[in-house]
């Protein structure tokens, strides 16, 4: 709904500044989507060079590999300089890179997939090194260093793409502004989908003055990416230059959208505002062309290369920027006809590099040096080791791998067991809390694609054995993890504060499994943990920032120890499930619900007279006594206020297992009794 956007962008810059560029975004989304549609459906994304060793971002080689929190992995010159505020696939936010300073230090290179890379594709590493050499050269703004290097190495390899971006940058830099478009125009031709050389051809544009076609270029960018952060903040910048207050309503100031030597149509507010905004008229020389300028073609999307501007043979950076021609409806029919010719010779021809490191044109059809498609395509199967993917802490393939912020790579379950003792990394030793407290451990999508690819048998085997393990700790009869610590009763809530790193295992084993269960003991001198306990079911764990956590525990089943052992540091137990024995006797099961119904009515005087603040922490602990069921006999291990009663007595623990093994509900509400009798006494003194 692209007119309703623009009327409300316009009346609301009408009633006062929006506070920045920044306010105009989603007027720009709304541009960037119309623009999209009018380009038609088969107007898809580049993927970039074909090849195992691909980054999210440019789809070029992925040199000097940098895996990012949410698990993909771009180049590093992608991340540098922050071309993108979201991942290209998941779209979650990337880390700030602080350009290419010393601020840049969270950007390491990913070991594992930097050492693959190195290994299958020198040459292409080698181009990648010397490409950061030329981004530090023109980082320093030494351009004409730049631009010597980058001819240099064009002349050895002229179909390097990002060799004539480092170019023309350099161009830029020395104000040669129809150099630089040469360039980035034959970049277009080879890879017309790929954003970032919209992004620097509109630059170049803007830098010469071209505003109204460096706009359009912007939004051919975020066309093909509406993640382009640089893209739409000058879009928003623009727009907010343009749709200032003071120019409503009268003629667009010549130095804010176009040169000197454009005439503009005024600004008007209304309707036919809107309608030429709907149709994507950014400049007045488009109006007569229609949809057509909104198809990107190799020649690019300005009027910079007409006779009386790119192919002009004066020093451009004496003559104030690019001359630009009278706006479309003043030319000749022979001016038009010049320069659509101009354009069509432009979308014909490649460019190769002169010994003197311009430009020349050559026929269509000719070779270049390199396919650019099969830089990186085919690896040889003799460089395929799979030692090259085993985890340094289990010395087995990656299974799961993740990649710390620090550039290390292990697998998953690895790495989480080393941070249970240290939070840092098991080779660098590099602090890690700050990926500790997020907790975001996200699989390394390449790497895991590569094993897939590559080492499917290994990878088949791998995981048969992880299902094996995941299986074994599934069990929960044989080798059930047991949590040595207090006592535990069934229906009733145990919170547990886990610090310690075997503990930290075995919840979350038990997470992972899906059984979520393990037992619970106390601790007995001679055996380690006493012969009966409960089963607890957990229902939460919240994590803490450091890695402890507070789990969320009721009990379940009670057990009885048939065969003690050891599981990496935590106890473990074969076991049997208890029951209570049911009464069938009609004469004995009344008898034991009159005993019941005399305990319960005991217990609850006992509790009401209790102190308030002893009450007041009960309730909050424990909860509400549970109230009395009508079949005692129907769950198998009886009622509920039993079991909660017991865990609130002051009782030794002792004296607690005692009554937790015992399989008959009579033998318990006597137990109970007699505890109860015992403290009631206490309290009428």
């Amino acid at each position: 709904r692209l007119k309703e956007a623009v009327g409300a962008s316009l009346a609301s810059l009408c009633l006062g500044p929006l506070g920045g560029a920044q306010r105009l975004g989603t007027l720009v989304d709304c541009l960037v989507l119309n623009y999209r549609l009018r380009q038609g459906p088969g107007r898809g994304r580049e993927r970039g060079a074909e090849g195992p060793l691909r980054c999210c971002g440019c789809g070029r080689f992925l040199g000097e590999p940098v895996t990012v929190p949410c698990g993909h992995t771009y180049c590093r010159r992608c991340l540098r300089r922050e071309l993108r505020a979201r991942c290209r696939r998941c779209r979650d936010c990337l880390p700030p890179a602080g350009g290419t300073s010393t601020a840049a230090a969270p950007l390491r290179t990913s070991v594992v997939l930097n050492r693959l890379a190195e290994k299958w594709f020198p040459g292409e590493c080698e181009r990648a090194r010397a490409g950061s050499r030329l981004e530090e050269l023109l980082a320093q703004g030494r351009f004409r260093e730049g631009l010597s290097a980058a001819s240099q190495a064009l002349r050895a390899d002229s179909s390097d793409l990002m060799l004539r971006i480092y170019r023309a940058e350099s161009y830029v830099g020395l104000q040669e502004y129809k150099s630089a478009i040469e360039d980035l125009n034959f970049v277009i031709s080879k890879m017309p989908n790929w954003p970032e050389v919209y992004f620097r051809k509109g630059k170049v544009l803007q830098d010469s003055g071209f505003v109204g076609d460096a706009l359009q270029l912007f939004l051919q960018c975020l066309a093909l990416d509406e993640d382009f952060l640089p893209a739409k903040l000058e879009v928003e910048k623009t727009l907010c230059e343009v749709l200032s207050p003071e120019k409503l309503g009268e003629s667009l100031k010549e130095s804010a959208w176009n040169s000197p030597h454009i005439r503009n149509k005024p600004f008007m507010l209304g309707s036919e505002v809107t309608a030429s905004y709907c149709n994507l008229q950014l400049c007045p020389q488009q109006s007569s062309e229609g949809s057509d300028v909104l198809k990107p073609v190799s020649g690019g999307l300005n009027r910079a290369q007409s006779a009386h501007a790119l192919n002009s043979t004066k020093d451009i950076a004496k003559e104030d920027g690019l001359k630009r021609v009278s706006s479309e409806p003043l030319l000749s029919g022979q001016g038009k006809s010049a320069l659509l010719k101009r354009k069509h010779s432009f979308s014909e021809q490649d460019t190769v590099v002169c010994e003197d490191g311009r430009n020349k044109h050559k026929k269509q059809g000719e070779s270049t040096k390199r396919d650019m498609t099969l830089a990186f395509g085919t690896i040889p199967g003799d460089l395929i080791d799979v030692s090259d993917f085993e985890c340094s802490l289990c010395m087995r393939l990656f299974f799961e791998p993740v990649t710390t912020p620090c550039g290390h790579t292990f697998c998953k379950a690895c790495l989480e067991r080393c941070l249970d003792h240290a939070p840092q990394c098991p080779l660098c030793k590099e602090s890690l809390k700050e990926y500790l407290a997020s907790r975001k451990y996200s699989i390394t999508e390449l790497l895991e694609e590569l094993i897939m690819k590559y080492l499917s048998d290994e990878l088949y085997e791998r995981k048969r054995i992880h299902a094996e393990e995941t299986a074994e700790h599934s069990n929960l009869t044989k080798n059930v993890p047991m949590f040595v610590c207090t006592m535990a009763y069934p229906t009733v809530p145990c919170p547990l504060h886990v610090f310690e790193p075997r503990y930290r295992l075995m919840i979350r084993r038990s997470m992972e499994t899906g059984t979520k269960q393990f037992g619970m003991c106390i601790s007995d001198s001679q055996n380690g943990f006493a012969d009966y306990g409960c089963m607890l079911q957990i229902r939460n764990v919240h994590f803490l920032p450091d890695g402890r956590s507070v789990v969320d525990t009721i009990g379940g089943k009670r057990f009885r120890v048939l065969r003690r052992g050891m599981k990496d540091g935590y106890c473990t137990a074969d076991i049997e499930y208890l029951e209570d024995v049911k009464v069938a006797d009609e004469e004995e099961l009344k008898k034991l619900r009159e005993l019941h119904n005399f305990v319960y009515n005991q217990a609850c005087s006992w509790f009401q007279n209790l102190r308030n603040k002893f009450r007041t922490q009960i309730l909050q602990h424990f909860g509400p006594m549970p109230d009395r069921e009508e079949n005692i006999q129907a769950m198998p291990n009886g009622p509920a206020w039993c079991w909660w009663l017991l865990a609130v007595l002051p009782v030794d623990p002792r004296y607690q297992l005692s009554v937790l093994s015992m399989m008959s509900l009579k033998d318990r509400l006597i137990k109970i009794q007699h505890i109860l009798t015992y403290f009631s006494r206490d309290q009428s003194k």
